[in-house]
């Protein structure tokens, strides 16, 4: 069992070393990007991965407060369900509400790998196998989508 700290740490490291084997890969658009803090450029739309001691996850989320905007947002990406699943190549996760962890019902479209635990470090490669491809082609995917979105 860890301590929080130890856990905190180990939380760190990872994201640390996912961010800096990412930091050389440039966006759809050819510019810098931060993809451990994407910028989607949408209001209460995010771009979230995730990994713990059960799984590790990668996910569009709509988290705005007004609940026929995220309703509305979810709609406009139904309509783009078959380019998201031509660029990634692979059928994601709908979820009209889901419960995050703070308690707020949020719109997700993801993709999970089970199996995988971050305080184990021989999963990291397998982690980072998942993330990276994915998150590249959702920033391909955005790249197109957003201005259809707005």
């Amino acid at each position: 069992m860890y301590s929080r700290q130890e856990a905190s740490l180990t939380r760190k490291k990872f994201w640390t070393s996912f961010g800096m084997y990412m930091k050389p890969i440039a966006s759809a658009s050819g510019e810098i990007v931060n993809w451990l803090n994407y910028k989607t450029g949408i209001k209460d739309i995010f771009f979230r991965m995730d990994f713990d001691k059960n799984h590790a996850s990668i996910a569009i989320e709509l988290s705005q407060p007004d609940k026929l905007i995220q309703q509305y947002y979810y709609e406009q990406l139904i309509e783009l369900k078959n380019m998201l699943g031509q660029t990634t190549g692979e059928e994601w996760d709908w979820q009209m509400h889901h419960q995050n962890e703070d308690g707020s019902v949020v719109s997700r479209i993801h993709k999970t790998i089970a199996g995988v635990n971050i305080f184990n470090e021989n999963d990291w490669p397998i982690v980072i196998s998942f993330l990276k491809p994915r998150i590249i082609a959702l920033d391909e995917f955005w790249y197109t989508a957003k201005d259809v979105i707005e």
